[in-house]
């Protein structure tokens, strides 16, 4: 049985802040704080910025929950489109990826079960921040996260949503 705490706030400027090529991450719930259960981390996304290639994670379910703007998100073969206050559910072994659909910031909070993939950004922005990066790493660590990415698909995404890509 899980350990009593005492209540926990976290502020809008808590929780380290990290941005990976077009993405912001915030981590708020670390998997560390739930047991393994939940992480929690906010996105923001610059307007018309894409946050990630077409790609699919085999072991988590992610819920993004939209706190500020429109965000855009491919599905399998289906568009959606969410506003302030829709959740999109982004099941795990289906390919998705998703974007700020709009010319304002957007903001969503990302609610990943069951928790650990938040590491996969912690390990990713020191891998990203070597120059040049290490791509077998970036490699080895999809497999060890069991994430697919398909690199490939980001200029198409760009071109077919107005969409950039990166810094």
């Amino acid at each position: 049985m899980p350990s009593i705490t005492a209540p926990t706030i976290i502020g809008p400027s808590d929780g380290e802040s990290v941005t990976l090529q077009t993405i912001g991450v915030r981590f708020m719930i670390p998997v560390a704080d739930s047991d393994g259960r939940v992480s929690l981390v906010e996105h923001p996304m610059p307007p018309r910025g894409l946050a990630a290639p077409l790609h699919r994670h085999n072991r988590e379910d992610e819920y993004s929950f939209v706190l500020e703007g429109r965000m855009g998100a491919l599905l399998g073969d289906d568009v959606v489109y969410a506003g302030v206050g829709d959740l999109v559910h982004k099941p795990r072994d289906q390919w998705h990826t998703f974007w700020n659909a709009g010319d304002e910031p957007c903001r969503i909070l990302e609610i990943i079960t069951p928790g650990g993939f938040d590491q996969y950004f912690a390990e990713l922005t020191a891998i990203l921040a070597e120059d040049p990066p290490d791509l077998a790493r970036v490699a080895e660590m999809g497999a060890r996260y069991g994430i697919e990415a398909d690199m490939e698909s980001i200029p198409a995404l760009c071109a077919r949503f107005g969409l950039t890509f990166g810094g």
